[in-house]
């Protein structure tokens, strides 16, 4: 067995060099690198289609990765499969839920499957109604709720077990500004009694504060990585927001793509270029900040 320190020092997460895709000999994410440890936020951000949901996706074990390595308290899906999935709670994008069970129902079989006791798991449940305005519609069918409360079905579901990791892909989606702030001040909890967050948003202003660092992707692959002071640092923008700086990314990246495709316009008479996310042409230029991990370590 492992000294605890040793264990301690484990990444709840560590993604190595991923890469993956849908279609045979494409790959949508390519060298992917990053770790979440305990009592840290990490924002994974980008575009649509940048890859953020195909990199959760073969976190949570829902595709296999063509390249790279994925592990959770360093254990892999493959040799520890109940061990890792309960090492995280998941929170959709999209609500996924059983038309015939109420919003109790819902939080009570997840409680279940994480071995929470009943009497526990009904007193988490009425402090998190309470938190999220949902107290009078324990009792009520997803049918019946509008999509805000039907995505507060999904937090109250992940909220409700204490696992040592939470991945939330987009959770603000449909939530009043009241749910917003539970969550936040909530995740912020967590994070403070050890739990560890990997979070995907493109409400940026919402996580700036809260995430400790940041996993910029573009086209598949990490732009940048880091926590604000390193962000700011690339961009040279000392005072800027993470708008402001995850904009003059993209901003650069684009600049650069073009360059790029100008340059193969004039050297191959098809135009011929290279899908950036296919492993042979990085369109960040290799700039990226130095780091094994999101969090530099």
């Amino acid at each position: 067995m492992a000294p605890r320190d040793a264990e301690n020092r484990t990444p709840l997460l560590r993604v190595e060099r991923l890469s993956g895709g849908y279609v045979p000999g494409k790959n949508v994410i390519s060298g992917i690198d990053f770790q979440v440890a305990a009592g840290e936020m990490v924002g994974l951000i980008g575009l649509n289609g940048a890859g953020k949901s195909t990199v959760l996706k073969h976190v949570l074990g829902l595709m296999k990765p063509r390249e790279g390595d994925i592990r959770m308290r360093g254990m892999r899906l493959a040799e520890h499969p109940e061990t890792y999935r309960k090492t995280y709670a998941w929170v959709p994008e999209s609500p996924l839920l059983y038309p015939e069970l109420t919003v109790r129902e819902h939080v009570r079989l997840a409680a279940m499957a994480y071995g929470v006791s009943e009497r526990e798991a009904e007193a988490e449940t009425r402090h998190l109604a309470a938190l999220f305005q949902m107290e009078s519609k324990l009792d009520a069918l997803p049918a019946h709720l509008s999509k805000g409360m039907r995505q507060k079905i999904m937090l109250l579901s992940a909220l409700v077990v204490r696992p040592p990791l939470y991945l939330i892909d987009e959770p603000f989606l449909g939530l009043d500004p009241l749910g917003i702030r539970a969550l936040l001040d909530l995740l912020a909890e967590r994070k403070r009694e050890g739990a560890g967050i990997l979070i995907c948003s493109h409400i940026l202003s919402a996580i700036e504060r809260r995430c400790d660092c940041f996993v910029v992707l573009h086209h598949g692959r990490m732009m940048a990585a880091g926590n604000m002071a390193d962000l700011r640092a690339r961009t040279g923008m000392p005072d800027g927001s993470l708008d402001d700086v995850f904009v003059a990314l993209v901003r650069h990246a684009g600049t650069e793509e073009a360059e790029a495709g100008r340059s193969d316009a004039g050297t191959n008479p098809a135009g011929g270029g290279t899908d950036p996310a296919d492993g042979r042409k990085n369109p960040t230029g290799g700039g990226t900040i130095p780091a094994k991990g999101a969090n530099g370590k």
